[in-house]
């Protein structure tokens, strides 16, 4: 990022446009870190995830952005949990 202040000010818009989405109510986090920005969080289904890539990289255009979001996994065990 060649401008922190422009950085964190386009932050700022995409955590705005997040919040008035439909992924408004994920628990993602969106941080600075130097010369990239950081997306990191859990997401329901992979098309949440898609979203929110698709919406992080047409707010951050020319940005270096690392994403470590998972999808969370909503199916039931295959197995019984053996508690000691």
């Amino acid at each position: 990022m060649n401008d922190p202040a422009n950085a964190e000010y386009r932050i700022a818009h995409l955590k705005e446009r997040l919040a008035a989405e439909e992924l408004g109510e994920l628990g993602i986090r969106i941080e600075n870190r130097g010369s990239s920005v950081s997306v990191m969080g859990t997401v329901p289904t992979a098309h949440c995830r898609s979203e929110l890539l698709r919406t992080v990289n047409d707010e951050l255009v020319g940005e270096t952005v690392h994403f470590d979001v998972v999808v969370a996994d909503p199916a039931a065990p295959d197995h019984p949990e053996e508690v000691a």
